[in-house]
């Protein structure tokens, strides 16, 4: 067994792309439910710091586009209260929040995948389809956390030469945060153009071009993406059949518990906790090699 990052660039593109399409459409409550569970734990499990520090402006969005929806939408049967004559109802505040909860589970699972899937990876993935594209993907992918890094460090250096953009009067932290701006757009600047001549020097994109690569799709790779296609293809069946419906207006539909909903719920399961299972694998191997030695 071997950890997620580890998996081979295919695998990998093929279980977020099948997780994040079926997120965006499934809108029933167990479904939702499951997804989000799913897109916290493997959040946690690979970029802890980073979702725990979003969640200061993750959560109040989440709140907010609930409270938007049932008063902008009035349908639904229960009504609760009126609000200048106009009707607030549960089911209008239930579809709100399913609709934040698919959002946050979609914003989650694409943190997860921004942090496996790296550039050199999609780079490896579509470099032979279409090299610019790919290239410019890729480069897009990898900008804002190295524009937060050098703003860092820009910061940083300019505090020493008493160019701080936190203190002072509001002329000088206008002054200052000008000052810093100015050395990021020359620094982004910059580094196009020696990315450019670079990948240029390199033949980038040219036909015939040698490639090299250690990505190797072996029998584990082919064991998880024959679990995710038979998984997946249980979820197509059931939207087409209706089995994962559910409806909010004009009231909620009855959430039914018989074997086919029970294959539906622990198949979709089984799908979003994959991940969280081969890490937890790996943790175990690990811990087991540590005790043996």
């Amino acid at each position: 067994m071997k950890s997620l990052h580890q998996y081979h660039p295919i695998v990998i593109f093929f279980y977020f792309f099948v997780v994040i399409g079926l997120t965006m459409f499934y809108m029933h409550p167990v479904l939702l439910g499951i997804s989000f569970l799913g897109a916290v734990l493997l959040s946690l499990f690979i970029q802890r710091k980073k979702f725990l520090s979003s969640l200061k402006w993750l959560l109040p969005f989440m709140f907010i586009a609930a409270i938007i929806n049932p008063l902008i939408t009035h349908n639904g049967e229960i009504i609760l209260l009126y609000v200048n004559y106009q009707p607030i109802t549960l089911e209008a505040i239930v579809y709100g929040f399913s609709m934040s909860v698919m959002l946050l589970s979609v914003v989650f699972w694409f943190g997860s995948f921004n942090e496996i899937m790296t550039s050199d990876k999609f780079l490896y993935l579509f470099g032979r389809i279409s090299p610019a594209v790919a290239l410019l993907i890729s480069l897009t992918m990898r900008l804002i956390p190295l524009f937060f890094l050098q703003i860092k460090k820009i910061t940083n250096a300019q505090r020493t030469i008493g160019m701080d953009p936190t203190t002072g009067s509001l002329w000088h932290r206008i002054k200052s945060a000008a000052t810093i701006i100015s050395i990021l757009i020359s620094w982004a600047l910059e580094n196009a153009i020696e990315t450019a001549d670079s990948m240029k020097a390199r033949g980038y994109g040219l036909k015939n071009r040698s490639t090299f690569s250690l990505f190797k799709f072996d029998r584990a790779d082919g064991i998880v993406t024959t679990v995710i296609t038979c998984l997946f293809f249980v979820a197509l069946i059931s939207s087409y059949f209706g089995w994962n419906y559910f409806a909010y207006y004009p009231t909620f539909s009855t959430i039914e518990l018989n074997m086919t909903t029970w294959i539906v719920f622990i198949s979709y399961f089984a799908l979003i906790m994959l991940p969280i299972v081969i890490e937890l694998l790996e943790v175990l191997k690990w811990r087991s090699l540590k005790l043996n030695n």
